[in-house]
This record gives structure tokens, sequence and C-alpha cells, in this order.
């Protein structure tokens, strides 16, 4: 018994100081598959927020086919699966004309994201009171000129905690780039595994840095929030 204990106890000393120095040695190259995931976040969340706020506007619109419009691709992205969405971008973008993984995994993530963040303002617009809008022709402004400058504004403030979980979701969905050849943090993690039969240990590495990203990513967003915060 106590042979297996102390057996036990070298195994799981062994698997951890391999661990820890797998993380400190391999923190270069995975520094800059982070920046990858970063850039492949940040592009893919800025094209969804146009995106999201135009089908938005689309399907507060009060026009029928607009709606139907926006409600049809709402429902193509919540009933499909991400990363067949992802490969229809890659196969059908490159077969029309030469296109990098990069982009097309940023185009998919965009499309995917756009519905959620359409939810999102649809949601935040709708929750103003009609008191704004209407302050808003009293002073003699378009309907247009209102949303622009009064609703959207504060809109965009109500948006902001679902939109912060919005973007902490598509940085995790990035890893999907992997099955496409974008070496990203998770594509660098399972090729290490491969190369070294040691799964484990660089998952719990790829972990790790998907954790920190997310800490700072949350941090910025609750910054966001605290500056943009005003009393109600």
């Amino acid at each position: 018994m106590d042979e297996e204990l102390i057996e036990l106890y070298l195994g799981f000393v062994s698997f951890w100081s391999g661990f820890f120095e797998a993380l400190i040695n391999s923190r270069g190259i995975f520094f800059e598959a982070a920046q990858v995931t970063l850039a492949l976040t940040a592009v893919s969340i800025f094209i969804a927020l146009f995106i999201g706020l135009f089908f938005a506007l689309l399907k507060i619109s009060n026009i029928k086919p607009l709606e139907w419009l926006a409600n049809a691709y709402i429902y193509v992205v919540r009933g499909t699966p991400l990363i067949v969405q992802i490969f229809v971008f890659f196969y059908g973008l490159t077969s029309i004309w030469m296109i990098s993984g990069f982009w097309s995994v940023a185009l998919g993530l965009a499309f995917h994201n756009g519905a959620y963040i359409a939810e999102i303002f649809r949601g935040s617009i709708q929750s103003i009171g009609k008191g704004q809008s209407e302050a808003g022709r009293s002073l003699g402004m378009s309907q247009s000129l209102t949303m622009r400058r009064i609703i959207l504004p504060q809109a965009f403030r109500r948006a902001l905690p679902p939109l912060g979980n919005q973007f902490i979701i598509g940085l995790k969905d990035s890893s999907l780039a992997a099955f496409i050849g974008v070496q990203e943090i998770f594509a660098l993690a399972t090729t290490r595994g491969a190369n070294t039969f040691d799964y484990m240990t660089w998952l719990l590495v790829c972990a790790v840095y998907y954790l920190i990203l997310v800490f700072i990513l949350t941090l910025v967003v609750g910054l966001v929030e605290k500056k943009l915060s005003v009393s109600d």
C-alpha cells in the first residue's frame, strides 16, 4: 500500500513538474499563437457588431419583409453548428476567390456572433422608454437622428454586459480555427500534443492561456462598463 502511494505521489509530482516546465519553455510560441487568437476575436467581433446592429434595426423596423429577413438570418445561425458555418465560409469562399484561413474563420465567427449581438441590441433598444423618442421628436429631430443621438447611446450602455459575455464566447469559439489550419492557441496545443504524445500537458497549457485572455477581456469590459455607467 505504501509503495502504491509513493508511486502515485511521484507520478503526480512528475506530471505537474512537466506541465510547469512546458508552460515556461513554450511561452514564446504560445504568445505568438495568443496574438492570432486575439486578432481573430477582435476582427470577428468588430464585424459582428455592425452585422448585429444592422439586423437589430431590421427586426424593429416594423417592415414585414425586413423583419422576416432578420428572423431568417438569426434562425439559420441558431439552428446550425458554428463549425459547419466556418467550413461553409472556408470552402465556399475559397471556391470563388482565394482567401486565407484566418479571414474565413473571422468572417464565419462574425456571421455567427452577429445573430446573437442582433438580439442583444434589439432587446436593449426596445428597453429604452418611448418617452425618449418623443423627446427627440419634440426637439425637431427625425426618427433616424433620434435613434442615432438619443436611443443608440443609451442602448449600447445597457447592452454592454451581455456584449461582454458574447465577446468572451467569441474568444473561446476562435479555437475552432484549428480545424482549418489556423495556428492559434488550440491548434498549437494539439500539434505539440501529437508530437510529444502528451496531450494532457499541452491541453492544460492551452487552458491556462485561454484563462489569462478571458481574465484580461473581463477586466477590460468591466472598466468600460464602469466608465459608461451613470446614475439612473
